[in-house]
């Protein structure tokens, strides 16, 4: 009884450690970051991303193709809250890698609005 006593502490004190500092666990952009984050990192293709005239910086290019290497991540980051709230138009900005002659672009790949 003693010993059952003892573990279910153990089992106390785990679940208090762990609900105090969260369980982080590896989303659609990998371990320690969110779509939010991500999309944060953006910030240089604003123009670019509600206006299809619009010259495309280096610095978005950049960030757009370091982004590109994880589909899933990319999808995830077009439709967080960040960049809903930014006003980005998600028809244009679809056209950005294409815009800053990224040749290893997903092709095809579609992301979905989740219900």
């Amino acid at each position: 009884m003693e010993g059952l006593m003892k573990l279910l502490c153990l089992v106390g004190v785990v679940v208090l450690v762990l609900g105090i500092h969260g369980v982080e666990s590896a989303g659609e952009c990998g371990r320690g970051t969110t779509p939010d984050n991500e999309a944060f990192k953006l910030a240089p293709c604003a123009n670019a991303a509600s206006d299809e005239d619009a010259n495309v910086s280096q610095s978005c290019c950049a960030q757009v193709k370091k982004l590109g290497q994880n589909p899933a991540c990319l999808c995830a980051v077009m439709l967080s809250n960040v960049a809903k709230m930014s006003g980005a138009n998600p028809e244009i900005a679809v056209t950005i890698p294409k815009r800053c002659n990224i040749a290893t672009r997903p092709i095809g790949y579609k992301s979905y609005t989740l219900p």
